[in-house]
């Protein structure tokens, strides 16, 4: 009996166990606490700001061109013969002056010719004398005379006449010679720079041969285009009588020109839709004054413009990427987000031009938020934490209201 009894235990104890476990799992789900709920945390932005102040701008407008002489001349022949010198300034780069000589044509046949007219005019003065003292013989011939007027063919006016018209053609001729041999000599119109040459010692040159090309040096000239649209910042349309400031890059440094805008070419480019400003310098080779450190604006030089443009006051000038779809990150005294549209009046490569929508004092973020919201709470970069404790104070709330409900 007894043996039955402890089989039947032995069989029965994994049930025991089982009976066991059971009732230990029940206990202890009975008593387990409800587990700590807490709320999400929403990191809280931080963000670099500016603060802007609105000021009076010059709405200066870009532009570019190259630097050409506002003259230049073909210097030809007017008269033919044999090339008998070449100045040592008549060379491409050579600097002249006003009346230097460039070159020398043969010039024994107009000397020969300047002597003819010259003897040319003595014989017809001579003539003329002669014809005086014959008109005063005559003259007195005729005073004797009843039968009224004498006539004019024995007075010798005619021949008077001719002769006098003969002196006048004889002083022309002389004229003319004298002005063939000055021409004999090459001389530069202006100051002026040589472009280039194209004539050589002992070439026979005719009438009209292209001796070379000069460009003055007195005044450059730049043509600078601007779009139609642009033409709104000139304090004048039809007479755009402003600064321009010209920059280039010379001798491994950009060195500044100052100019003035002096005419519109009043078309508009069909080819670009562009309308030219025309830009002048004096003295673009500074012969006549030159300070220490100054260098020439040389011909051809492509220079970047900037054009004086109508002054406008209450701007606010942000930096390009700071404005997005006409928007900008306002943040507010406490520390709210607020995106704003902006009035843009100008934009160029680097800034934006504001007005009337943002008020002196007010800061901008600097920093790119990432699908940022009108109201959206941020901690500014090195301020002094009160606002910051305003947050902690309210996530602190935010916590214990969650908690509340979770225990509930």
């Amino acid at each position: 009996m007894i043996n039955k009894i402890k089989t039947l235990l032995r069989r029965m104890s994994p049930l025991f166990i089982l009976i066991a476990f059971i009732v230990v799992a029940q206990i202890l789900i009975g008593t387990k606490e409800a587990p700590e709920q807490k709320p999400d945390e929403v990191p809280v932005a931080i963000v670099d700001v500016t603060e802007v102040q609105q000021q009076t701008v010059s709405l200066n407008l870009p532009s570019y061109g190259v630097v050409s002489p506002k003259y230049k001349t073909q210097l030809v022949t007017e008269v033919k013969g044999r090339m008998l010198s070449i100045s040592a300034n008549f060379v491409a780069g050579g600097v002249v002056k006003k009346g230097d000589e460039l070159a020398v044509i043969e010039p024994s046949d107009y000397e020969a010719d300047l002597m003819q007219a010259q003897a040319s005019l003595a014989q017809a003065k001579a003539a003329l004398e002669e014809e005086r003292a014959k008109g005063e013989v005559a003259k007195n011939d005729w005073k004797g005379y009843d039968g009224g007027v004498p006539p004019e063919l024995g007075l010798r006016l005619p021949q008077l006449k001719q002769e006098q018209a003969n002196v006048k053609f004889q002083q022309a001729a002389l004229a003319r010679a004298q002005r063939n041999l000055e021409r004999a000599v090459i001389r530069a119109p202006f100051d002026g720079i040589i472009k280039s040459r194209i004539v050589d010692l002992g070439q026979y040159v005719t009438l009209g041969t292209n001796l070379g090309e000069l460009y003055d040096t007195r005044i450059a000239e730049v043509r600078l285009p601007l779009s139609n649209n642009d033409l709104a910042y000139l304090e004048s349309v039809d007479n755009p009588d402003t600064d321009v400031s010209l920059s280039a890059g010379l001798a491994g440094k950009t060195i500044t020109w100052q100019g003035q805008i002096i005419r519109s070419e009043g078309v508009i480019d069909a080819e670009n839709r562009m309308v030219y400003l025309v830009a002048e310098v004096k003295d673009p080779y500074l012969r006549n004054n030159r300070l220490e450190g100054q260098l020439p604006l040389k011909y051809g030089t492509f220079v970047t413009a900037v054009i004086k443009g109508r002054t406008v006051e209450g701007i606010v000038k942000l930096p390009r990427h700071l404005v997005r779809d006409n928007q900008v990150t306002i943040v507010n005294k406490d520390n709210s987000i607020e995106l704003r549209n902006v009035n843009v009046v100008k934009s160029d490569l680097e800034n934006v031009y504001i007005k009337g929508s943002i008020e002196s004092g007010e800061r901008i973020s600097l920093t790119n938020l990432t699908n940022a919201e009108n109201g959206q709470i941020v901690k500014v970069l090195g301020e002094e934490s009160s606002s910051s404790q305003d947050i902690d104070s309210e996530t602190n709330n935010t916590e214990e209201q969650l908690a509340n409900a979770g225990a509930q």
